[in-house]
């Protein structure tokens, strides 16, 4: 039995984050910003594609983004990357996500590939440590915070560190 998704942009900054509904279109969002490498003397192109794996029961993972810390910490990164002659791109997941389809992608683009290498690593560690999106996983139809999986974080409310 073959499943179809539908693939829905919320929105999109600066075409260097999308936010989808849903599961992740990766080959038409990898295909597009690998066409904005055309002519831009980039040395590397390197993505990372994260998906959703089936484990502990779950049929999908459901996302929840607050936006505008998302957008400062991502543009902490972009100025980060352009110190260094590169460009960083994410495209992730609100709601639900069934498992074997993705929810986040990340690339950076670099004239040189050592840049590449070294921010993609750091990119996607930071990612998973301090942006501000909270998981839950989905089990019978149900949606339960995935409390041991997640990180917490200054300011966040039940999800702040605590002292």
């Amino acid at each position: 039995m073959e499943i179809r998704f539908q693939f829905y942009l919320l929105f999109a900054v600066d075409d260097m984050v999308e936010i989808y509904k849903g599961p992740l279109d990766v080959k038409d969002i990898i295909s597009r910003w690998l066409d904005e490498c055309d002519g831009r003397n980039w040395g590397a192109f390197i993505p990372f594609i994260g998906i959703v794996r089936q484990e502990d029961g779950i049929e999908a993972l459901s996302f929840d983004i607050y936006e505008p810390i998302l957008l400062k910490w991502f543009q902490e990164w972009q100025d980060k990357a352009q110190k260094k002659g590169a460009i960083v791109k994410m495209a992730h997941s609100l709601g639900d996500v069934p498992i074997f389809t993705s929810s986040y992608i990340a690339a950076v683009m670099s004239p040189k590939r050592r840049v590449a290498l070294e921010l993609i690593d750091e990119f996607v560690e930071d990612f998973k440590a301090n942006a501000p999106i909270w998981k839950y996983d989905v089990i019978d139809g149900k949606r339960i915070y995935a409390q041991t999986r997640s990180t917490a974080m200054d300011g966040a409310g039940l999800m702040s560190k605590k002292d």
